[in-house]
């Protein structure tokens, strides 16, 4: 198996971080140059230093547990090449690396690298879990599963085992299996060394020891989903209507983002939950729990609910848009058989920055999630440093809160509150308005929106091919040459210009 090229060192750090790094290396400069001034004719004695060998070392396979504020990141998974925010999983590859967790030179298909669920640009997570090979400060007797020497794996510069579609990365093959002897001395901390290399919008919760046939993404067993919003100009009721027509297994090709490169031909997904909670005055979220999700399924679901929630589309068009083939979708009560809708109306998905992964479910037992490297048997009490951490950005969040709604309040001294016909009472009605060119703003979310003057109900829109020419367009287009391409100069090492 091929293994990813490891992150740039530099990438995720931050401006003051980098400068802070200059000037620690302006002083070493000066502290060398003082070293080489004349000593009389004496010559200091050279010190010894002790060659840090990853290897010699035994590996555990650990799960972590964290968090990360999307809007600070291009996405969680780690991409080839230049982009134009850093990744997190970059980010957290260097912080291991740094801490000599890690070889940075076998990449993460060396460690073993596993995600449960891969979260795009501006999407942030709560729960998210990844599993990998770790270096251990315990003795191989200690250890129930222990990896030793360096891994079966030749270095290369493939994503390989970062592609969601690729199968769960092999058990090394120096992996011992024994009854281990109780732990004798401290874990390395991971939490604490991680957190402390980590900038404050990735926070490491907890580690677990896991098996070395665990994996973080094909173990899961659902993933949860929330997407908070505002109630305003919407009727909740109509949307958890929609809401509660995704639960069941579906094929969601009219959900998601049709993506012809990854070759999709199976859009079955199973929804176990799907339902709208108030959170507070101001806003309401959605949650949807899964087995797992398609390409941007959830933002094309929450554009869905807002027209619905708007009044502009009835709550049957959630039906009608999973009604892929003749009798797909039975009708409710009082209404008509669907129309079968096998290629997706065009329309806008939802915004991003509301949505989180917020918790991902495993078989029962698991983790036995721990926060400090100490023996089990040995009391540890949390000082709530962490809590207090992120009690403060809360508590800052507030306050930016406070501030905004001050500046509202200023600007409506001066100004008139926007007129707003939505919700409507019947889709029909918006036809019928007095006052025909006053444009409308449809939400898409995260205090964004559409401004629409003439609004086409979706099922009357232009529809994209259908996923079986999209797929064979691009296996016989430009698409598959310029991956074939990608593929050979990766295996051999070269560069793709193109």
């Amino acid at each position: 198996m091929a293994t990813a090229a490891a992150p740039t060192q530099y990438a995720g750090w931050s401006r003051e971080q980098l400068v802070e790094r200059l000037m620690a290396l302006e002083v070493q400069q000066k502290l060398s140059e003082t070293q080489l001034l004349p000593t009389n004719g004496v010559d200091k004695p050279k010190p010894t230093t002790r060659v840090f060998s990853f290897y010699e070392y035994p590996r555990r396979k650990i799960a972590l547990r964290f968090t990360y504020a999307g809007w600070e990141y291009g996405g969680l998974a780690f991409q080839i090449g230049e982009t134009p925010l850093p990744t997190v999983e970059g980010v957290l590859f260097d912080a291991l690396a740094k801490a000599r967790l890690i070889d940075v030179d076998a990449g993460f298909d060396g460690c073993g690298w596993e995600r449960c669920g891969r979260t795009d640009r501006g999407v942030s997570g709560a729960g998210q879990v990844v599993s990998l090979w770790v270096r251990s400060a315990l003795p191989v007797e200690e250890l129930e599963e222990a990896a030793v020497g360096p891994p079966a794996i030749a270095p290369c510069s493939s994503k390989s085992s970062l592609d969601e579609d690729e199968a769960p990365t092999a058990v090394p093959e120096s992996v011992e299996k024994k009854v281990p002897r109780p732990q004798s001395r401290n874990e390395h901390d991971y939490v604490n060394i991680l957190n402390r290399m980590l900038p404050d919008t990735i926070r490491v919760i907890a580690w677990s020891p896991v098996p070395s046939k665990f994996s973080a993404r094909f173990s899961c067993k659902w993933r949860h989903y929330k997407y908070f919003f505002s109630p305003q100009n919407l009727d909740i009721s109509r949307m958890e209507d929609g809401s509660s027509r995704l639960v069941g297994e579906h094929d969601f090709r009219n959900l998601c983002k049709l993506d012809a490169a990854k070759q999709i031909t199976s859009f079955k997904r199973n929804v176990m939950n799907a339902h709208i909670e108030r959170l507070n005055d101001n806003l309401h979220v959605f949650n949807l729990v899964g087995s797992a999700f398609l390409y941007h399924q959830v933002r094309h679901i929450m554009a869905v609910l807002f027209l619905v929630g708007t009044g502009l589309e009835p709550p049957s068009l959630v039906s009608n848009l999973l009604n892929v083939s003749e009798g797909e979708i039975s009708p409710r009560d009082g209404e008509a058989s669907y129309p079968v809708v096998d290629r997706k109306p065009e329309y806008q998905m939802a915004d991003g920055l509301p949505l989180m992964l917020w918790d991902c479910g495993y078989p029962e037992g698991t983790f036995t999630w721990r926060t400090t490297g100490r023996p089990e048997n040995v009391e540890f009490v949390d000082d709530g440093e962490m809590q207090r951490e992120l009690q403060n950005i809360v508590t800052q969040s507030h306050i930016h809160a406070a501030l905004n709604e001050h500046f509202l309040l200023a600007v409506a001294r001066h100004h008139a509150p926007p007129k707003s016909i939505l919700p409507l009472e019947q889709p029909g009605q918006y036809k019928v308005r007095k006052k025909p060119q006053e444009a409308i703003q449809v939400p898409l979310g995260g205090g964004t929106s559409k401004r629409v003057i003439k609004y086409t109900p979706v099922l009357e829109r232009k529809r994209l091919d259908h996923v079986d020419v999209a797929n064979e367009r691009w296996r016989l287009g430009k698409g598959f040459r310029k991956s074939e391409r990608r593929r050979v100069a990766e295996e051999t090492g070269g560069t793709d210009d193109i």
